[in-house]
C-alpha cells in the first residue's frame, strides 16, 4: 500500500462576491515510502494551495470541492483543524516554509522555537527530554548545535536557518515532508548542502516521503525521482525526472524547460525563450486545454475539447497529441 495517497483532490477559493476560484483540479498521485517528487509550475499554477490540500489543512476562504489524501491509510480530509493541528500536522505531515528567516519568530530563540513543536503534541515529557531530542535532532544537521540552538534567527546565517527550519519541521518524524521552495533564497554551494541533507535525513528515515516543489525543473532531476508539472490548477505531465527534464512530452512542460537556464548536457548555450501569453483565469468555465492559447502545437479541437490526462509510454501526459 502506497504511503501517500492524493485521489482526484479538487480546491478552490471562495470570494466576498460568492465566485469560486478552482485553484486545483483533480490532482491525483501517489507515493512510496523513500520516495522524492517534484512539482514544479510556475507562479499562481496552483502548488501552494495543492500544499494546504495536502496537509488537510482547508481554511476560509480555501475549502474542499472534492477528492481526498490519506497518509499511511488515514484520510486527512472532513477534519476540524483543531484535529489537523493536534493529530496530523507535525506528525503525520510536515512542511518546509518557504523563506525561512519570514517562518521563525524573530523574538525567539531556536531552542524555544523547537520546544514549542514538541510541548505541543507531547506535553507529558522532561524539559531534559525535549532538550536531548531537539539537541540530537540538530547534530544530524551538521552545526554548531550549541550556538545555534541559543542564537535568535536575525543571528544565523539564512543556511544557518534554513538548517533550524528543517530541523524544527522533523522532531516528531513525521511521514510526509512538503518543501515549498526550501533552496529558492540560498546560493548554490548552500543549496547543494541543504540538498545532501535532506537525502541523509530521509536515508535515515528521518521522515518517510517528501514533496519537493519548485519552478526549477532542471534542480528537479537532481532532487526527485518523479516530477509532477501543474498548469492552471490542473497536473499536465508525470514520470520520472529524467523523462521530464531529457524528453518532456506536454507542450507546457517543453516550453517551461525551454524558458530555463540550464547547465544540462545539450543545454548549454541555448538562450531561454519566453512562454507568451498568460495563464487562465480560473473563476471562468474553460472549455478547452488550458494551455492551448499559448501552445504553438495547438490544433483548433484544443480550444473546445477538454483533456484528460492519458498514459503516454510510461508517464502521465494532459494532452491528446502528445506521443
Amino acid at each position: 500500500m502506497a504511503t501517500f495517497e492524493v485521489k482526484n483532490l479538487s480546491l478552490h477559493y471562495l470570494t466576498r462576491f460568492g465566485a469560486k476560484v478552482h485553484a486545483v483540479s483533480d490532482v491525483s498521485f501517489e507515493m512510496n515510502e523513500g520516495e522524492i517528487l517534484g512539482i514544479a509550475g510556475e507562479s499562481g499554477c496552483g502548488k501552494t494551495t495543492l500544499v494546504s490540500g495536502l496537509m488537510g489543512l482547508c481554511l476560509p476562504p480555501l475549502y474542499p470541492t472534492s477528492g481526498d489524501v490519506i497518509v499511511d491509510g488515514e484520510s486527512l480530509m472532513g477534519r476540524t483543524p483543531a484535529e489537523i493541528r493536534e493529530n496530523v500536522l507535525s506528525r503525520k505531515v510536515s512542511m518546509i516554509p518557504q523563506g525561512a528567516f519570514n517562518a521563525l519568530n524573530p523574538t525567539r530563540k531556536i531552542k524555544d522555537l523547537a520546544m514549542d513543536v514538541i510541548e505541543s503534541h507531547e506535553e507529558n515529557q522532561s524539559k531534559k527530554a525535549m532538550y536531548k531530542r531537539i539537541y540530537d535532532r540538530f547534530e544530524l544537521l551538521g552545526m554548531d548545535t550549541a550556538r545555534v540552538l541559543n542564537s535568535f534567527p536575525v543571528q544565523l546565517t539564512a543556511g544557518e536557518r534554513q538548517r533550524s527550519v528543517i530541523g524544527i519541521s522533523t522532531l516528531l518524524n513525521p511521514k510526509m515532508v512538503i518543501a515549498d521552495e526550501p533552496t529558492s533564497a540560498l546560493d548554490v554551494t548552500t543549496q547543494k548542502q541543504i540538498i545532501g541533507m535532506i537525502f541523509d535525513l530521509l536515508e535515515k528515515k528521518v521522515f518517510s516521503t517528501m514533496i519537493f516543489i519548485t519552478h526549477e525543473l532542471p534542480l528537479l532531476r537532481h532532487v526527485a525521482d518523479r516530477i509532477c508539472v501543474m498548469y492552471a490548477a490542473e497536473v499536465v505531465e508525470l514520470g520520472t525526472a529524467e523523462q521530464l527534464v531529457f524528453d518532456p512530452r506536454h507542450p507546457y512542460t517543453k516550453a517551461l524547460m525551454s524558458a530555463m537556464l540550464s547547465a544540462e548536457e545539450g543545454a548549454k548555450g541555448r538562450k531561454p525563450e519566453a512562454i507568451e501569453g498568460a495563464p487562465p483565469n480560473l473563476v471562468n468555465e474553460i472549455a478547452g486545454c488550458r494551455f492551448a492559447p499559448r501552445c504553438k502545437y495547438a490544433h483548433p479541437e484544443c480550444k473546445v475539447k477538454k483533456m484528460e490526462i492519458r498514459i503516454v509510454g510510461d508517464r502521465q501526459v494532459r494532452c491528446d497529441y502528445a506521443e
